[in-house]
């Protein structure tokens, strides 16, 4: 029996697969610039789509490498069956060490009421007066009965300030201090405008002050006589008051 076409061409292809030769890649007309075409339905767009996907994961990559995101390192990761636990004790634990410090800043303050008392001991007494102030009786009286409420809330909610918090308080932030240096850099542009403007007008007043007196004296210089001659008579007369202001 004769091998068939077939048979020669799977022979053919084991043999090259076996002695490693690489198989022929297929002829492509001169005239196509590209694989493939909609008629014949070789995968050009599919393969054009898969390029253009490429480039975009490409670009996207570039992106990331150019502006990386943050990573925050001190995120609290809780198991989902427990979070509501962990949440409770952190919670607890915050009111704790927020009344501790409350109770720490009392103490203090009481220690320096003690010695403030005790220092006042020392000092004469004073005569104590019981007038009322008519100014404080009169704000009193006009304070609406929510305003006293909210007051006294407040009141009982302060807490006695610690210095290092008060010092806290009194640092200025860095949106502050731009903020500071900004009005201070436009303040100095607004008076080096206001200086400009100024100096200009003065300059231009100048100006027109020395051409209104040069057309004076060019006025007077041209003065003719009846005869239509220069009138030397007020050209002498400009020499010499020149002269004189020479000579001062």
């Amino acid at each position: 029996m004769k091998p068939t076409t077939l048979d020669r061409k799977v022979d053919t292809q084991n043999k090259s697969k076996i002695s490693g030769v690489k198989a022929k890649k297929k002829w492509v007309p001169q005239h196509k610039h590209f694989e493939g075409s909609v008629g014949e339905g070789l995968g050009f767009a599919f393969k054009r789509k898969q390029k253009a996907k490429h480039e975009y994961i490409k670009l996207l990559r570039k992106e990331k490498k150019k502006h990386p995101e943050p990573k925050n390192v001190y995120k609290d990761e809780y198991p989902e069956h427990l979070k509501h636990l962990y949440l409770a004790e952190k919670d607890k634990l915050k009111k704790e060490a927020w009344a501790h410090r409350v109770n720490r800043s009392k103490v203090r303050m009481k220690h320096k009421g003690e010695e403030e008392e005790f220092h006042e001991a020392d000092d004469p007494p004073q005569l104590c007066l019981n007038t009322e102030d008519p100014i404080l009786e009169e704000t009193e009286t006009n304070l609406d009965p929510i305003q006293t409420t909210e007051l006294s809330d407040k009141a009982q909610q302060s807490i006695p300030m610690s210095n290092r918090m008060r010092k806290k308080q009194q640092k200025k932030t860095s949106h502050q201090k731009t903020q500071e240096e900004f009005e201070r850099i436009r303040e100095n542009q607004r008076k080096k405008q206001e200086e400009y403007l100024k100096n200009k007008q003065q300059r231009e007043e100048a100006i027109q002050k020395y051409k209104q007196k040069k057309m004076d004296t060019y006025q007077r210089l041209c003065k003719k006589t009846k005869k239509g001659q220069p009138n030397l008579n007020v050209q002498m007369e400009y020499l010499l008051q020149k002269i004189q202001r020479t000579d001062k």
